[in-house]
């Protein structure tokens, strides 16, 4: 190649390099401002955009597909009138409701609409696309359905899902790598992807860990071109507290801040004062990226950078050996019963795939895959954030951990494992799920109690449940959890075949002839845990129907209490 036609190209292009408070001009009151999920989950842009626009209520609707506690400063500066996404709550150091997003919502102080997290990805493809609308497998069956922007049409090719294009004003991205130009290279995996950012009307505006000469060495990572971009700034460490996995470019990996995460989440359920002097400390004070990396300190950035490296969990599980004396609490035998569940269902379906959702089903889903393997089955485990083929690392329970990202055989984002592989007709998937409240048709509510109380919405569960072959659910059974009915569905039921409580576990009929229709539970009682009997028929919310057949639960052993607590020896969701 004539090396000077490359260079004259290049040089015809407009420089995009700016400091990131030239970058954040581009943003207008009014806007609905797109904050890009992947892997690195926040913004150097972010933390500049609210230290900007502070106290001016510019009346912005937030798109966002996961709202971490660092999603409660715009609820805290008044920068938000509305929201857009597939969850808002805590994500370290567990999933959990953040009070102050359930107080905007209920109150009505911010505007919120819920979706799934593929549907929430599809709007904005349609828009990338060109498209007035697309179709979709998710939403149907849920409270979600009566979403404006969702609708299921008659066609000459069946009754199907649709999904209204939707496009944000401006779109904020944390990458990898950029040329001046402004083409983006991206680490994998991807997580919601980039359709927001190429469907935003008036551009993107990048953070990058570098500002690179040729970008063409990663051609292959660039998501994003030039043409999309409105500005790029270099910030290292951009993504901080969240992490940059893998050495894909010439930027240099680091590791989730744990820490700095926890503090958010323990902060952001104080009164005003205490969280408006961590806001000061941490977001108002610092003028730019510099200062910000000075008041983490090398020492702690260091840290970070070695957590990177793929092995670093070894010295983590060396330092928190699991405590193998206690007894098993009601989140380790509920975790156990439902690996047992799942095991004996990857088994009897030789499944290609299991999913884990967050928490307490994702432990047992890890428990129940390896008990299965043992068992002769094929299935690998796989992830919505786009991982197919990994393994889990002692001493991190997290779902998202970067650590096992190494044992991938697959790196891709949501629209691929969730939007392909598991509704694919060929490949066959068990799906492990929580519930903060399930019902006797086996509907979760994972989002509000209307008028009480307001959860975190969907994530990735409405997806998995609308399309997995068969769902098993993880709980613990209480009047609050195990309801007649869920006021909300985040994710119905149709799919599920059985529920694993901490007491016992429940199957789905086989609905006899004539009997559609009948008041009659669905799900009946196949095992129970010695004594519990009068326990579940006190606490479940429905009439209990016991199984002819129906067996004791072995006690959960040493061996499985070891594996449990290995992968979660400070307790973040076995907790007591």
């Amino acid at each position: 190649m004539d090396e000077s036609l490359f260079d004259q190209s290049q040089g015809n292009r407009a420089n995009k390099v700016c400091s990131l408070e030239e970058a954040i001009g581009h943003v207008q009151a009014g806007d609905a401002v797109h904050l890009l999920c992947s892997h690195t989950r926040w913004s150097a842009a972010a933390r500049a955009l609210i230290r900007k626009w502070w106290g001016q209520d510019p009346e912005w609707t937030l798109v966002m597909l996961s709202l971490s506690s660092l999603g409660t400063l715009f609820f805290r500066g008044g920068l938000v009138r509305k929201v857009v996404t597939g969850y808002s709550g805590d994500v370290f150091p567990n999933f959990s409701p953040n009070p102050r997003f359930g107080t905007a919502y209920l109150s009505g102080e911010v505007q919120v609409e819920h979706w799934s997290f593929l549907s929430f990805a599809q709007r904005m493809e349609a828009a990338a696309r060109g498209l007035s609308a697309i179709t979709t497998h998710s939403l149907a069956g849920s409270s979600m359905e009566a979403n404006q922007g969702y609708a299921t049409v008659d066609t000459p090719f069946g009754t199907v899902g649709m999904l209204q294009a939707y496009a944000p004003d401006i779109a904020f991205v944390h990458g990898a790598v950029a040329d001046a130009a402004g083409n983006i290279a991206f680490h994998p995996p991807m997580l919601e992807g980039v359709w927001g950012a190429l469907a935003a009307k008036r551009g993107v505006v990048a953070t990058v860990e570098r500002i690179v000469d040729d970008i063409r060495p990663w051609a292959h990572l660039v998501r994003i071109p030039a043409h999309q971009v409105l500005a790029v700034a270099e910030c290292p460490l951009g993504a901080h507290p969240g992490g940059l996995y893998g050495r894909f470019t010439s930027a240099e990996p680091y590791g989730e801040d744990l820490q700095f995460w926890s503090q958010v989440r323990e902060v952001s359920r104080q009164d005003d004062a205490a969280f408006d002097e961590w806001i000061t400390k941490w977001v108002l004070e610092p003028a730019d990226q510099t200062e910000y990396l000075e008041l983490l300190g090398s020492e702690r950035i260091s840290r970070l950078r070695q957590r990177a490296q793929s092995d670093s969990w070894k010295a983590d599980a060396a330092s928190m050996p699991p405590d193998l004396e206690s007894p098993a609490n009601d989140w380790e035998r509920a975790a156990i019963f439902g690996a047992r569940t799942l095991a004996d269902r990857l088994v009897a379906t030789q499944a290609d795939t299991v999913l884990a959702g967050a928490g307490v089903a994702n432990l047992a889903t890890w428990l129940g895959a390896e008990m299965a393997r043992e068992r002769g089955a094929p299935t690998v485990l796989t992830a919505e954030l786009g991982l197919l083929g990994y393994e889990p690392t002692l001493a991190d329970p997290f779902v998202f951990n970067h650590r096992a990202f190494p044992s991938a055989t697959m790196l891709a984002d949501s629209d691929w494992v969730l939007g392909a592989m598991i509704p694919g007709p060929n490949t066959s998937c068990v799906a492990c799920l929580g519930a903060a409240q399930v019902d006797a048709a086996g509907n979760i509510n994972s989002t509000v109690i209307p008028g009480k109380v307001f959860l975190v919405g969907s994530g990735g569960g409405n997806d998995v449940a609308t399309t997995a072959d068969e769902v098993v659910i993880v709980t613990t059974l209480s009047a609050k959890r195990t309801v007649s009915q869920v006021p909300y569905i985040t994710s119905p039921g149709d799919r599920v075949t059985r529920i694993a409580t901490e007491l016992g576990v429940f199957r789905r009929r086989e609905t006899a002839e004539g009997e559609a229709g009948s008041s009659r539970p669905l799900f009946e009682l196949i095992a129970v845990a010695s004594g519990m009997e009068a326990t579940i028929r006190e606490r479940l919310g429905w009439d209990l129907v016991i199984a002819d057949e129906c067996v004791e639960l072995e006690p959960p052993t040493a061996q499985e209490l070891q594996r449990l607590r290995g992968w979660d020896p400070q307790g973040f969701f076995l907790r007591p």
